[in-house]
């Protein structure tokens, strides 16, 4: 369905619940009544234009061509969204996520696998957290000079400063596919099965909303400003375009086999106990790029990348034992 302004505000929400979050992440209030979205809009102070274009580009899960929905968006207004966003996800999803996952897997000294996890989910919020204080520091930072009318210094675009942590997002998606794993293949049967799943599905929810917050971003957002740059550069007399150095994606290697070998099972066990892949090739008497390559048929077959993660997979296997693990 596509919104348009004489649309009722209540209607969006019915149509899509995923649009809740968006009305509130431009700082709309909830209890509008039977206000159009423009009249809704203009009581929040929103740009009513700008909001409908995030609005339609999510509904239709990011299908929409960005070609001709930037020209019509305020870039300051969608960067305000994205700010909120961002204090939204660190700020409350993230911490509410953690409490519900201590209380599901039953943090007690004695369950040192529950801790690990706990660990692990940590590591995954700290990353996220580290992604989003990048945009805020250095790429809205950037944007918010365009918007003052400056134009950075030649070199400096929007993408070339995106694509130094365009992979944190194919990254965060990672570990959250890592984090769903564990808990759905190796946490011990005797934890509260109903809470564990409720939380589940708050990871889930939340993973989806991330996908489409880092889509908008790579997509509608990137192409505001593009535009926005060119804007900038012909007021100032330049009529160089930036140039879009973004990384293009790598194919991901689909998995063959899950049984590890023993040369495998034995770097696993190396990792886990802390050893550099340069201590791993002395210990195993063999080349640095050989364990390399352990690891990767490690993470093809496991789906697992972090040491974090091979530590919960090693106990749960019994590969080593909990007193082998320094925590």
């Amino acid at each position: 369905m596509h919104f348009t302004e004489s649309a009722h505000m209540s209607d969006l929400i019915h149509d899509d619940y995923r649009l809740l979050q968006v009305i509130s992440r431009f700082g709309v209030s909830l209890g509008f009544g039977d206000l159009s979205v423009d009249a809704a809009c203009k009581a929040s102070g929103v740009d009513t234009m700008t909001f409908l274009t995030v609005v339609n580009f999510i509904q239709s899960e990011g299908r929409l061509s960005v070609s001709e929905l930037a020209k019509q968006v305020s870039v300051e207004e969608l960067m305000r969204y994205l700010r909120r966003s961002h204090t939204y996800f660190v700020d409350f999803r993230l911490p509410a996520i953690r409490r519900k996952l201590i209380e599901a897997i039953n943090c007690s000294a004695k369950n040192q696998l529950a801790f690990l996890i706990l660990k692990f989910y940590d590591e995954y919020a700290a990353a996220v957290q580290r992604h989003m204080d990048y945009e805020n520091e250095h790429i809205h930072s950037y944007v918010q000079q365009l918007l003052d009318g400056h134009l950075p210094q030649r070199g400096s675009t929007y993408r070339v400063l995106a694509a130094k942590h365009h992979d944190n997002h194919s990254s965060i998606s990672d570990s959250s596919h890592e984090l769903k794993s564990i808990i759905i293949k190796y946490y011990p049967s005797d934890s509260d099965t109903q809470r564990l799943a409720d939380t589940l599905m708050d990871i889930y929810i939340m993973e989806e909303d991330l996908f489409s917050h880092c889509h908008l971003e790579d997509t509608l957002f990137a192409e505001a400003v593009h535009l926005l740059e060119l804007e900038v550069s012909a007021r100032a007399e330049d009529g160089s375009q930036p140039m879009d150095e973004r990384p293009k994606g790598k194919a991901v290697d689909a998995p063959n086999s899950d049984e590890l070998s023993e040369r495998e099972k034995e770097v696993v066990r190396m990792v886990v106990r802390g050893l550099s892949n340069k201590e791993i090739a002395e210990k195993m008497f063999i080349s640095a790029n050989t364990v390399m390559t352990h690891r990767r048929n490690i993470a093809r077959k496991t789906q697992i990348h972090s040491p974090a993660g091979l530590t919960i997979y090693a106990i749960v296997n019994g590969l080593i034992n909990l007193e082998e693990v320094k925590l």
